[in-house]
């Protein structure tokens, strides 16, 4: 079993900047990838970025250039830094992984998310 624990969610003024951290625990074999999403009331679930092992990025068209994922290996913790901030951004942010067990399968986790709040 792995856990996820996100923190940094906060309110925000548009044009801030906020920080969120993900730390994974847990038994894993390899990490495939690390990612956060995010939901706004009414809304689907949304890619916001994802990392794969090797260090590619992916983002979603919206926070592209604004938003960075990255990742510290050591500690097992997966950063977004998100600046110029706008309301829109206003969403529950989940962060993801997908670990390879010691059975050889791929499975996927979420944290329990953490609110961030655009306004002024």
């Amino acid at each position: 079993q792995v856990q996820l624990v996100e923190s940094g969610g906060d309110l925000v003024q548009p044009g801030g900047s906020l920080k969120l951290s993900c730390v994974a625990s847990g038994r894993w074999n390899r990490i495939m990838s690390v990612g956060w999403f995010r939901q706004a009331p009414g809304t689907q679930r949304e890619m916001v970025a994802v990392m794969a092992s090797g260090g590619g990025t992916a983002y979603g068209d919206s926070v592209k250039a604004r938003f960075t994922i990255s990742r510290d290996y050591a500690s097992n913790t997966h950063y977004l830094q998100m600046n110029s901030l706008k309301p829109e951004d206003t969403a529950v942010y989940y962060c993801q992984i997908v670990v390879r067990t010691f059975q050889r399968q791929d499975m996927e986790y979420w944290g329990k998310g953490t609110l961030v709040t655009v306004s002024s």
